[in-house]
């Protein structure tokens, strides 16, 4: 009876052993497949489509080549962060600038990455807010003598439910012809005039062109032209701004000082001035008498003085009453 026991506890064990290995290869597989499905997963419910995108082309404006500038909001069904990828001419080199931020007026600068292929180059990084800024530098605009040309085409990388396109009309141009027309065009407060369309939408792989000819005499860029504008309408409370009204009773106190020093030094100029003539006066009046004039006059008040003995003539000494020559009583 304890042979039959031990026998069934060793086929319990052997048992457990190969249930609990297929357990673990469940789980394994389990695990396995839920990593993979989880991205599958979230890049289904989150394709990236781009709601307003704003494509505007600055010929000449900073630089002797054509400045291209993205403004694009994605759709609020797109899922974030969002991977982007945005082709780009490969001669135009490294993007100039590309930001993110919740609107396009709060934009921050944003990392990003760069991979060549053919004649496109692709610039991809992570949109963490819905709202980007991307801007690059196309030599692609050809200059022959005066005349100026240029094509640009959106890729079509994503679909885009609102596209609107402008176009800057350079500083000295003339013969503006783009096609397909954006309009007459308008003046803005900066002086130049812009040119707007409103496309449409655009889905994946659907491609967009345009083409702009002009003349240029000359290779001036158009922001040397800008007019100075201010950032916000100015008033009495804009910051930084200095009012009159504010400034008098300082600018009064000041020349109160001034006027005050000035009548300060005035005065001991003029103590200084009386005092050098009153010293020059008593120098004047004190003038010093050379030796030999008093000699003289010494000599002139003796000679008036002295008496001489009316018999022999002879010089008597002061208090003398007789001659000391002769002996002769003197006339004193």
């Amino acid at each position: 009876m304890r042979v039959d026991v031990c026998s069934f506890a060793q086929q319990l064990l052997i048992e457990w052993s190969a249930i609990k290995k297929k357990m673990q290869k469940a789980i394994f597989l389990f695990l396995l497949i839920a990593i993979l499905l989880v991205p599958l997963h979230g890049y289904a419910q989150s394709p990236v489509t781009i709601e307003s995108l704003k494509i505007e082309l600055w010929p000449e404006y900073d630089q002797p080549s054509m400045l291209v500038i993205y403004r694009f909001t994605l759709s609020p069904d797109t899922s974030l962060p969002a991977q982007l990828n945005i082709r780009i001419p490969t001669a135009a080199g490294e993007p100039f600038a590309l930001a993110a931020g919740p609107t396009l007026d709060q934009v921050g600068d944003a990392p990003y990455s760069r991979t060549v292929m053919g004649e496109w180059a692709e610039i991809s990084f992570a949109a963490t807010m819905p709202a980007v800024q991307f801007e690059y530098y196309d030599p692609g605009l050809v200059k022959v003598n005066t005349g100026r040309s240029f094509e640009y085409r959106w890729p079509g990388d994503y679909q885009v439910q609102s596209l609107v396109v402008e176009v800057q009309h350079p500083v000295g141009a003339t013969d503006m012809r783009i096609s397909p027309s954006l309009g007459s065009g308008e003046a803005r407060g900066d002086g130049l005039v812009y040119y707007t369309s409103q496309v449409g939408s655009l889905d994946v792989s659907q491609s967009f062109s345009i083409t702009l000819e002009y003349q240029k005499p000359n290779d001036n860029l158009s922001v040397s032209s800008l007019l100075v504008q201010p950032s916000q309408p100015l008033s009495s409370d804009t910051s930084g701004r200095v009012q009159i009204e504010n400034l008098l009773p300082w600018a009064l106190g000041l020349l109160g000082l001034l006027l005050i020093g000035g009548g300060g030094f005035w005065y001991w100029q003029s103590t200084q001035q009386g005092t050098r003539s009153q010293s020059k006066s008593r120098a004047r009046g004190k003038r010093r008498v050379p030796p030999q004039v008093l000699e003289d006059e010494e000599d002139e008040n003796s000679s008036e003085m002295s008496v001489y003995c009316h018999q022999c003539g002879k010089r008597a000494a002061t208090g003398d009453r007789f001659c000391r020559s002769c002996g002769t009583r003197l006339r004193l």
